[in-house]
């Protein structure tokens, strides 16, 4: 063979080698011994085994150092694809022991490539974010590198589905790519977003402050509302990326792939009966319910430890994904406020851009009242829901399992806003407001005149119940299309499913609505 050839083989072998070896095994140590896994570990336990096909190996770019000369192959990122259960899927993964993962116009051309791919093939995006942000030495260019990305993060919306899992820093600027894709994962050992660091915060408002406690996972699971899914670590969080692929689609162009979870769809469960406690003040917990009708009893819930007045969730019905949306009894009754009016939005939108059902479970007493959300804009937040339910055109199923009252009774997916078909229980109460409220207004004068006031109160409570808040004169007007015993619940919604799969909607001509933001 030539020499020449000889010598590029050899070349070769070093390059891929050195970008293999990433930063060296003092870095990697150190990585290991923050309880972190190294970007390559983190591929190789997300995709299928032997399934990665790495691109852009040797890409180099300005280097870290202010005079440019020293680079590394790969400039801190991993790009490529591979597969998840068998599906295509493209992958890129910062390497904190290069660089500190930073971002410099190499890097960003790298992923920018694999999610200019994931869009023509039709295929997801997964992000494992680990970088100590821009590339200070490459100034202005590794800002335009950022900008870079968020465009695509957003020509992908609504195409291909895009996770982002935050496994390290995440601060400035970098924190709006994963903020723009469809869901964040925070592992809980070593990870942060923030938009201002705890020096600035100090400088700015003399107030001290941890990163873990400014933007760690455990505020963003419960506080902000900006992670979707937490998980202890590395491991479980890829995991977790894993399970949740599963009930997704692979673009909006294909519906979510289905699984046979054996569980008959003729299945009762006589237990569901008796859920709702006869005391309409007594609380119950929704979830089981949720648990009870899903295929194989598996649920997905995303956003569990945000606005947990709702559940919004992935799972199965006839081995079908469904996007289940309800409200939770068992946390301030199962009210509306700002948080979960945006958090089920957002949710909706999501299985509306990806052919995802959406099955409704109502229990709601109306909206929180209170000068808190009143200026916290529960209006404009309450119009999200609203405007996300009307815009969906995926099939459309709702169940009323008890209270729904007034504003949000129209908004939890009601008849009225063109919901396909609804259900209730035989313990349903639909109304303009609850028996107590109503009967204060309606009959205040007898009630005032009254010897016993609490009494009269108590009988018209009763009689309010019995001719206005329950499902049978709603049935009647035909706002609801059947009540139904709630043993049967997972049939007939199987059932409707089956029947709304081939609806089609036809959409006004228009570039975009104008959601209330």
């Amino acid at each position: 063979m030539d020499a020449q050839y000889d010598a590029n083989l050899e070349t070769l072998a070093h390059l891929r080698a050195q970008a293999a070896a990433a930063g060296g095994a003092e870095k990697i140590e150190a990585q290991h011994a923050k309880g972190k896994l190294t970007a390559r570990e983190r591929i190789d336990l997300l995709l299928d085994d032997e399934s990665f096909e790495e691109l852009d190996a040797l890409k180099t770019g300005r280097g870290g150092g202010l005079d440019g000369e020293t680079s590394y192959p790969g400039d801190g990122v991993i790009t490529g694809h591979g597969t998840i259960d068998g599906r295509e899927v493209f992958v890129f993964s910062q390497d904190f022991t290069v660089i500190g993962g930073s971002l410099g116009e190499a890097h960003s051309q790298k992923i920018c490539k694999v999610m200019d791919l994931a869009v023509k093939v039709g295929a997801p995006i997964i992000g494992l974010n680990d970088s100590g942000g821009a590339r200070i030495q490459e100034g202005v260019d590794a800002l335009a590198a950022y900008g870079e990305i968020f465009h695509r993060n957003v020509r992908a919306s609504g195409v291909v589905p895009q996770i982002s899992c935050i496994m390290g820093p995440c601060a400035g600027g970098a924190v709006y790519s994963p903020a723009l894709t469809d869901f964040i994962f925070m592992a809980e050992t070593a990870s942060y977003m923030f938009v201002t660091g705890p020096n600035v915060v100090k400088t700015v408002i003399h107030q001290e402050i941890s990163s873990k406690e400014l933007g760690g996972a455990r505020v963003h699971e419960r506080t902000s509302g900006v992670a979707h899914f937490t998980a202890p670590n590395d491991v479980l969080c890829l995991r977790e990326i894993r399970r949740l692929f599963s009930y997704l689609p692979s673009n909006n162009r294909q519906l979510a792939p289905l699984l046979d979870l054996q569980d008959p769809a003729d299945r009762i469960d006589p237990a569901l009966d008796y859920l709702v406690p006869e005391n309409p003040n007594q609380t119950y917990d929704m979830s089981i319910l949720i648990h009870s009708i899903l295929d194989g009893a598996e649920f997905l819930e995303v956003q569990a430890g945000f606005a947990r007045n709702v559940i919004c969730g992935f799972g199965r019905l006839g081995g079908q994904t469904v996007g289940v949306v309800a409200n939770q009894p068992a946390v301030l009754a199962g009210v509306l406020d700002g948080d979960a009016s945006t958090k089920a939005a957002r949710f909706v939108r999501f299985c509306d851009a990806f052919n995802i059902p959406l099955i409704s479970l109502v229990d709601v007493p109306g909206f929180m009242p209170g000068p808190e959300q009143e200026h916290g804009g529960i209006i404009r937040h309450g119009a999200k829901l609203l405007y996300a339910f009307i815009e969906a055109t995926v099939p459309r199923i709702s169940v009323i399992v008890r209270k729904s009252y007034g504003g949000a009774y129209l908004v939890m997916n009601s008849k009225h806003i063109h919901c396909d078909v609804n259900y209730a229980w035989p313990s349903a109460e639909i109304a303009v407001m609850g028996p107590k409220g109503a009967a204060e207004v309606i009959y205040r004068k007898e009630i005032q005149a009254a010897k016993d006031p609490e009494a009269v109160l108590g009988r018209r409570m009763e009689d309010y119940r019995k001719r206005f808040a329950n499902p049978f004169l709603a049935a009647k007007r035909g706002y609801l299309d059947d009540v139904i015993f709630p043993r049967d619940t997972r049939h007939r919604l199987i059932r409707t499913l089956q029947v709304l799969e081939s609806k089609k909607v036809q959409e006004p001509e228009r570039k975009h609505g104008n959601i209330p933001l």
